[in-house]
Formats: structure tokens, sequence, C-alpha cells
């Protein structure tokens, strides 16, 4: 599941309102990765850009996504995998999402606050499902 969520570049095949996305820089030191990225997010006629900087820190099993620029006055979210299972046939985990974002302006904000609650609610469920397609797992 991490290397599923680190694999930001296929983002708009299966990311609720993500219509694009472009890694600016990606750093490598020991087992962390740094990249910075622009994500294009579309709704109707709406589109927006932002810039964040994605921690891949994969001997603490955390993704942290900090937020550079764009219509946010400020945004940050973390995924945290917690392993169930050492069994090599099963490699079971929860995965934790936390997101908190404010966007600079008011008008946006009603405009499009409700819509992005929605869509957020939905990345749980489109992980989940890309995880399902990518690792065939069968749905009970």
């Amino acid at each position: 599941m991490f290397d599923l969520v680190a694999d930001v570049e296929k983002y708009p095949q299966f990311v609720p309102l993500c219509s694009a996305m472009k890694v600016r820089s990606r750093t490598e030191k020991d087992e962390t990765t740094v990249i910075v990225a622009e994500m294009t997010v579309a709704y109707k006629m709406i589109r927006q850009t932002f810039t964040s900087r994605v921690t891949l820190d994969r001997p603490k099993l955390q993704i942290l996504v900090e937020y550079l620029d764009g219509p946010f006055s400020r945004m940050q979210n973390r995924w945290t995998f917690v392993p169930k299972s050492e069994t090599p046939d099963e490699r079971l985990c929860d995965v934790e999402f936390f997101i908190e974002y404010e966007f600079k302006s008011r008008t946006f904000a009603m405009l499009m606050g409700a819509m992005f609650d929605t869509a957020f609610r939905k990345f749980a469920q489109a992980f989940e499902a890309r995880a399902d397609k990518i690792y065939r797992r069968s749905v009970p």
C-alpha cells in the first residue's frame, strides 16, 4: 500500500478530481524520498493547481504531504501504514489518512469547500479500489 500511495504520477488515473500531476523534483537520501509535485484538480469549469512537498518515509511507513503554493492558506495530509501481518503471503495493514486544509479565498471556500470535503472522503475508496485492482484482491 505504501508503494501504491507513493506512486503519485498515477493519481490522475484513479484519484477523484485529480486531472493532472507533474513531478517537479525528486530527491532520494537513504530510504527517504522527497518529491515536489504540482497537482491539478478539476471540477466542471473550475481548475486549480497546487504544489506540495511529499516526503516518502519508508522506514517509518509514513507519507507526509506539505503544502507549498496554490489556492490554500494551509494544507497538510499524512498517510500512515500500520502492518497487521508479518506473513509474506498476507501483507495486511491498516491505512490511516489525515488531511487538514483551509482555502485562501472565502468565496472559493464557499463554492468548492463542500465538494472538496466529499472528494477527500472518496479518496480512501479510490485507493482501496486501486489496491484491489493492482494486487488482485477479491472483495468478500
